[in-house]
Parts: structure tokens; sequence; C-alpha cells
């Protein structure tokens, strides 16, 4: 029902298609796009991730994409020394510049982390990407697209989550590489 509820409301279609939109902008620009979330929603990330940088349904050239947790040595290290909430957007200050893209994955929309890494967008200029649940969370506080999936239930809006992510990655690469 879910997703089936995404696939039927145009609106939120738009919201998909303009998400692709800011990503393939960026990367025509020399820009990366990042991703980032815990636990199941930071396996999405790097999933991700990967369907840009390697490739999704056809041979190409890669695409500059990366998972922000994906280094466990600077992960731990950070989160020992700054806290954990600081992970993302510590990162982000080091490597980010004006016009990347974050796109933050949370089911309750409400991870500090991913906040903390918005608000370091926010600064840097990038385009933000929030994929949340129903109501948004914290998140929607900082995106230029927030893609809440209408539902309270977590297992439903991480599987939508992926299904959305795999369509903007469709996006991307038919439209970046006709």
């Amino acid at each position: 029902m879910t997703k089936q509820s995404i696939l039927n409301d145009e609106s939120f279609l738009k919201q998909i298609q303009e998400s692709a939109n800011m990503i393939i902008k960026s990367l025509k620009n020399g820009g990366r796009v990042y991703f980032c979330g815990n636990g199941g929603s930071a396996a999405d990330a790097q999933h991700l991730a990967a369907e840009l940088s390697g490739r999704f349904y056809f041979n190409r050239q890669p695409l500059n994409a990366e998972a922000l947790h994906c280094n466990t040595s600077y992960l731990t290290a950070v989160a020992n020394d700054f806290g954990y909430d600081l992970i993302y957007s510590r990162l982000l200050e080091g490597t980010a510049k004006k016009n990347d893209v974050v796109v933050g994955i949370s089911t309750s929309g409400n991870s500090k982390n991913i906040v903390n890494a918005f608000q370091t967008a926010k600064e840097f200029e990038m385009g933000i990407i929030a994929m949340t649940g129903e109501d948004g969370g914290d998140m929607k506080n900082y995106a230029d697209i927030l893609l809440n999936v209408p539902s309270k239930d977590t297992p439903r809006i991480q599987e939508s989550h992926i299904l959305i992510g795999h369509i903007i990655c469709e996006l991307i690469e038919t439209q970046m590489f006709k």
C-alpha cells in the first residue's frame, strides 16, 4: 500500500524527479553526492552510492557518489573524540563544497547526526535531500527536497526508501547517459 501510494502521487513523483535533477546538475558541474543514514538507512545509503559510483542498469562512466559512513577508522575516531552526532557533519566540513548534494536517509527524520550534516550542508550551500517517514522529523526543516514516505511503519518506510532511491538512480543514469 505505501509504495503504491507513492507511485500514484504525482506531487511525490515530481519531488523524485527534482531530486534526480538536483543531483544531475551537481554531477555535471563537478560535484559529488553524499549519502548518509544509520542502521538500515546506512545500508541504503551505501547501496545507492554504489549504484551511482559503480553502475546501475548499464556500463558507463562512474559518478562521484559516496556513503559517509564507509571509513570505519574515521567513523570510530570521530565518534570517540567528538561524539556520534558529529560523524557526518565533520566529514562534510573537510570534503564538501558548494553545490554538492547530501541525501540523508532516516525513517524518523530525527537522526541528530544527519540533522547536523544538513546544518553543515546549508553552510556550504549544498543541495539537501531528506528521505524520511511521514512527518519528516527535524530533517524537514533543512531539506531543499523532502521525500517523506506516507507511513509510520519502519519496514514500509525503508522498503519505500530503496524504491525511491532506485528510481532516482535510474533517472540520473538515463538522463546523463542517453
